[in-house]
């Protein structure tokens, strides 16, 4: 299949087969978790489709991916939001606490949601209008590079201006000394050990501080090259209308926001909450109302998280999906489980995603003028050795591939720059020289690999 062009907004218009196809481009196998995540994105487009009053009641169907650590739940996540340029959050479960205890409350997640929103719609604005600050920031670079000609002198500043123009876009200033007027506003440096719920006061307290206090100019010796980014960003700064910005990134995390939910199994207790500690069921209580949807209060102004998509994942060895509260499974009313990778699957990882490793190593060492190559017998070896390593110790997946490929890449990676224009070919039984003794030591495994 050819490859899908994605127009800002695009995600969501792909069938649900061009989604999986996109998918399959970065991750191997899992056919299951890619079908039910583009259907789950598909569904989004589907839903703007019908009529208004139904539109709101049609809620996103929330996903629990379950497997092994090292399977591609994370990454199956990460790619469908980059597909659909939708406002991505990944964030660990175990990283809340329930009500009354100090540490991160649930709310926070819309809130580091929201952010990333705005910077997300504030970098789509400074693109479409940086033809417009570009042309400004020339005006100002001429203005500090032109020095006014002194009271009575007569001299032709047009012509003058116009050559320095020639110069300035041939590249030729570049390295020429400016003084530029830099804005600087100074506040104390406040802490605040902000408890549940308190976050959001920790921003506004400190925003409020600087806006007491004043703006201090400061002269600053620059290059034309360092002068031209920070006018940029000035420019660009005063041409995009930020309550416009907000309005954008609001609608962005409310119709097309994506939270990702690591690591949930480990808030899942059979203690039921006894004993001091923090209680699991108490987190999943308190996160039910934000997956529900609810209103969140955020420095943009209010968030709905009503049709935000929920898609949780867990390894669920000691615990399964069952033991979360029943409303909590309620609203993730779709599971899929993730098969565990074999050598045939790490063969395949190696070689043919577009970020496949071997693909990486070979690019990072071209960078020193080594070409590598890997015969098919090395790659099929390397894949083999990886398989039996998580067997024998403890499996996480395809993550074994990196410190297996590092391991073996050790010593060619060292001498790299005294091996300036050298081919290096990666044999099987190269691989197995510089592997196999390791492999074999289940102790020097345990550490090493």
């Amino acid at each position: 299949m050819s490859k899908v062009k994605l127009l800002p907004g695009a995600g969501d218009q792909l069938t649900p087969r061009e989604i999986v196809a996109e998918l399959d481009k970065y991750i191997i196998g899992q056919g299951e978790a890619k079908k039910s995540v583009a259907i789950a994105l598909r569904n989004r487009w589907r839903r703007q489709q019908v009529p208004e009053d139904l539109r709101d009641e049609i809620a996103p169907k929330n996903i629990i991916m379950i497997g092994p650590t090292g399977v591609g739940k994370t990454e199956i996540a990460r790619r469908l939001a980059k597909l659909a340029q939708s406002p991505f959050l990944k964030i660990e479960a175990t990283k809340f606490t329930e009500v009354g205890y100090v540490g991160r409350d649930v709310e926070s997640m819309v809130r580091d949601l929201m952010e990333l929103a705005v910077a997300l719609v504030k970098a789509e604005e400074r693109e479409s209008v940086r033809a417009k600050a570009e042309e400004a920031v020339e005006e100002r670079l001429l203005d500090l590079l032109l020095p006014p000609a002194p009271a009575g002198a007569a001299t032709d500043t047009g012509a003058t201006r116009e050559k320095l123009r020639e110069k300035l876009r041939a590249g030729k200033l570049e390295d020429k000394f400016v003084e530029l007027e830099v804005t600087q506003r100074v506040a104390p440096v406040v802490e605040i050990f902000s408890q549940s719920g308190l976050e959001e006061m920790e921003f506004n307290f400190k925003e409020m501080m600087g806006n007491i206090f004043p703006a201090r100019s400061k002269q600053r010796r620059l290059k034309v090259a360092e002068a031209r980014e920070m006018l940029l960003q000035e420019e660009a700064g005063r041409l995009i209308d930020m309550d416009r910005v907000v309005e954008e990134a609001r609608r962005k995390v409310e119709h097309h926001g994506i939270i990702f939910l690591d690591e949930i199994d480990k808030i899942v207790g059979r203690d039921h909450g006894k004993g001091p500690d923090v209680s699991r069921e108490g987190v999943q209580r308190d996160l039910l109302p934000i997956v529900e949807g609810t209103t969140v209060t955020t420095k943009y102004g209010m968030v709905r998280t009503d049709h935000i998509l929920f898609i949780a994942s867990g390894a669920f060895h000691l615990s399964k999906p069952s033991d979360l509260i029943p409303e909590m499974q309620g609203r993730f009313p779709i599971r899929v489980e993730l098969s565990s990778l074999g050598a045939g699957d790490f063969e395949r990882i190696l070689t043919e995603p577009e970020n496949a490793l071997i693909k990486q190593y070979l690019a990072l060492m071209e960078t020193e003028g080594v070409r590598l190559t890997f015969t098919p017998e090395a790659v099929r070896e390397i894949a083999a050795l990886a398989t039996r390593v998580n067997e024998r110790t403890e499996n996480i997946g395809a993550r074994r591939l990196h410190t297996v490929m590092e391991k073996l890449l050790e010593e060619i990676s060292f001498t790299a720059p005294d091996l300036e224009d050298q081919e290096i070919t990666i044999t099987a039984e190269y691989v197995r020289e510089r592997l196999a003794n390791l492999i074999e030591d289940e102790d020097l495994s345990r550490y090493i690999l």
